[in-house]
């Protein structure tokens, strides 16, 4: 046999298919050749025999006969499976990488394309907020502190103090750029 015809799909597949029938071939005379030695010493006593011993002696033996059946037909299989997995991992390798190199590359566009959206739809929303007046800005929030209690001087003095207040308030980013201002 030539090694070298192994690698190739009409190699393997003839290698397979011929290992696979001989199996076959063998599990059906195992299992025949079991039958008729199990029935044979079921009709052959020994002396000092009791009631069972015939068919106890039959089975150990026959299923001796039975376990080798059982390998063949298992050899058979594994000699099919050696051929799928054989397809499968060498021959049709090529083909599943580029198939799943061309899905994640359209799950790179796609994700590129949706990014790209947001950031248009973001950009946008942000020249419309900036460029519209104040008073016409949606979602925002009118000034709460009246304008008395704003000290240019100290800007932790804004507002009273309650009792036990003693702590500067945490600084907001209206405390750096009051809105309103330079438009």
């Amino acid at each position: 046999m030539d090694i070298n015809a192994l690698f190739t799909d009409e190699g393997l597949r003839a290698f397979t298919a011929t290992v696979r029938d001989q199996h076959v071939r063998d599990a059906q005379q195992y299992g025949q050749i079991a039958d008729i030695v199990r029935r044979r010493l079921e009709q052959t006593p020994v002396e000092g025999d009791r009631w069972m011993s015939k068919k106890l002696r039959a089975w150990k033996v026959s299923r001796q006969l039975k376990a080798m059946q059982k390998a063949s037909g298992k050899a058979a299989s594994k000699a099919e499976a050696l051929y799928a997995t054989y397809v499968n991992e060498v021959l049709e390798l090529p083909q599943r990488r580029a198939a799943a190199e061309a899905r994640k590359l359209e799950r790179k566009n796609g994700r590129q394309a949706a990014l790209g959206v947001a950031v248009a739809k973001s950009l946008d929303k942000t020249v419309t907020v900036l460029n519209s007046p104040a008073e016409q800005v949606p979602g925002a929030v009118a000034q709460v502190r009246p304008a008395e209690f704003v000290t240019a001087d100290n800007p932790w003095q804004q507002w009273p103090m309650a009792a036990g207040g003693e702590q500067a308030p945490t600084r907001t980013i209206n405390d750096y750029f009051p809105k309103g201002e330079g438009q």
